[in-house]
């Protein structure tokens, strides 16, 4: 509640034009891969599922919550302000945590892929995934189970994060800031590793071989690159400021700047769905195939024809009435010629 009357303005803009983008894109994402079996019997898809889930947690939690706060002046007692903060350190840790799991999968997608299949199956896909949102839900809720400060804002309270204890607030950047060095690790490791196999791939280094391998290397690096980019410029500045809150004491202009530099990380999850989905060759192809078949039906709605799942119904249905009435007409002339 630090916040001038044109800094809630701007804050209450940003929030509420990336919470509902956030929100849409991350459902259209759970969407596409809920109505595709294909997709939805691949361990790939099976975390991006969770970050999308985590997303959209992360566009309700984190939109009410902090406008709440910081617009609202909602007072809330202890419990219903960490039980709200909760949810916000349950949908973020759940998004990074996805994150890792995704760029290990990949990890081992490009490093080992002729064990890739046997190794990561959905089964020890979704194993995983319940350990993670295990783990996330028991550390996101340590606050309200007990691990919390009851001075409020004052020492050893965290001065960013009314009753969060400032040891608490030290292990969740720390576990954050482990999760972040072991994706920018996985993709480094992924670029080197492709980077070896295109070089293998090309035959006798011929010169259009050549050119193609560096095309596919700097659309890569390119890739990557843009992931890394992000995810720094949307964490760092958080996680830099919650060291600080740690270590020191923050001045009213630190609050207020980390309060325009939390709302990075809801960009960050309305970001994720265009990197890491939206991007991928068969997540748009069933994006194109839901709006070619919303097409065609509004098509058939305007014209006033029949739809065509009505159509096949129908036909399936006199179908299989005829299939079913010929062995009873058979069985009526049987009886009657005895």
């Amino acid at each position: 509640m630090v916040l001038s009357d044109v800094e809630k303005s701007a804050i209450g803009f940003i929030c509420s034009l990336a919470g509902p983008v956030t929100f849409l894109e991350n459902v259209l994402v759970l969407a596409l891969i809920g109505a595709s079996s294909t997709l939805r019997r691949r361990p790939s898809f099976v975390f991006i599922s969770s970050l999308a889930l985590a997303d959209v947690f992360a566009s309700c939690f984190f939109t009410i919550s902090f406008l709440d706060f910081h617009l609202h002046l909602r007072r809330d007692g202890p419990r219903a302000y960490l039980f709200k903060l909760g949810g916000v350190t349950l949908a973020f840790t759940g998004s990074v945590g996805s994150l890792l799991l995704t760029a290990l999968d990949r990890y081992i997608c490009i490093h080992r892929a002729s064990q890739y299949k046997s190794l990561v199956t959905r089964r020890r896909a979704l194993a995983s995934l319940g350990v993670l949102w295990a783990m996330t839900t028991l550390v996101a809720f340590l606050p309200l189970l007990g691990w919390s400060c009851p001075t409020g804002l004052n020492p050893p309270c965290s001065l960013l994060f009314p009753y969060i204890d400032s040891y608490y607030l030290a292990c969740w950047t720390g576990f954050i800031l482990v999760a972040l060095g072991l994706i920018l690790g996985a993709y480094g490791l992924v670029l080197w590793r492709a980077h070896q196999h295109e070089a293998a791939m090309v035959a006798l280094q011929s010169s259009a071989g050549g050119q193609a391998r560096m095309r596919m290397d700097i659309r890569l690096a390119r890739t990557l690159g843009l992931i890394l980019l992000i995810l720094a410029v949307c964490w760092v500045p958080v996680l830099s400021f919650m060291l600080v809150d740690v270590s020191t004491t923050l001045t009213r202009a630190h609050q207020r700047a980390f309060a325009f530099c939390s709302t990075l990380c809801l960009v960050n999850s309305a970001v994720n769905p265009l990197l890491y989905a939206l991007r991928c060759r068969e997540m748009r192809g069933a994006l194109m195939r839901v709006l070619r078949r919303g097409r065609r039906v509004a098509r058939r709605c305007i014209s006033g024809e029949p739809t065509e799942a009505g159509g096949r119904s129908g036909g399936r249905g006199s179908a299989a009435a005829a299939t079913t009435w010929r062995p009873r007409l058979r069985a009526g002339r049987s009886r009657a010629l005895s």
